[in-house]
């Protein structure tokens, strides 16, 4: 039995410097729709064409190539993340919330790499 049951979506999150224009490009090379975009998050989330995975994307002042965090969908983060502690997982400070959207913790697996955990709050 794993230590932590996903709830089948994951989102690959990127950070980029332009987020209409990252969207832009994504859906005209791949055809990915845009879900929605936040802009007091910074936020911009789409449609891939794989079932329950979707690209999120992150404004920064700069792009951080190679910087790909996937966040795995959980019914609950703190039962999730309760669970990875008692394995030891280091995680990076306290869970976050964006009220009414999104609770988020993230954690490192054996060789460093960021991952997170993702309990959506709308629904």
């Amino acid at each position: 039995m794993p230590t932590v049951t996903t709830n089948g979506e994951i989102t690959i999150a990127l950070t980029v410097k332009d987020r209409a224009a990252s969207s832009a490009w994504f859906n005209t090379h791949f055809g990915f729709t845009e879900l929605y975009s936040i802009d007091e998050a910074g936020w911009t989330e789409m449609q891939t064409s794989t079932p329950g995975v979707t690209l999120g994307l992150g404004e920064a002042t700069e792009a951080q190539p190679g910087n790909c965090v996937p966040v795995f969908g959980v019914e609950s983060v703190d039962t999730a993340r309760a669970a990875l502690e008692t394995v030891d997982t280091k995680f990076d400070g306290d869970t976050m919330q964006i009220d009414g959207m999104v609770r988020l913790a993230t954690f490192y697996d054996l060789d460093g790499n960021a991952f997170m955990l993702a309990q959506d709050l709308t629904k």
